[in-house]
């Protein structure tokens, strides 16, 4: 069975099938983005504790560097 519309019910559907696309590709428009600001805020924070990481690594040789330069002092 063949379904037949009209002209205007055919430029209705058209137009109705048009918006629901912009609307659908908006979201995934917002969704990649969404993806995007979390890797970088992933990335942020991975790098951060690393860098946090780092500096008690460095204090902690520091720290033992002059505990060891007194002990041979006295």
């Amino acid at each position: 069975m063949a379904d037949t519309y009209s002209k205007s019910r055919q430029q209705a559907e058209i137009a109705f099938g048009n918006t629901q696309s912009q609307f659908f590709a908006r979201g995934q428009a917002l969704e990649e983005q969404d993806s995007l600001v979390n890797a970088s805020e992933e990335k942020t924070l991975r790098l951060r504790e690393a860098r946090l990481a780092k500096e008690l690594s460095d204090r902690e040789a520091a720290t033992s560097a002059l505990i060891l330069k007194r002990s041979r002092k006295a």
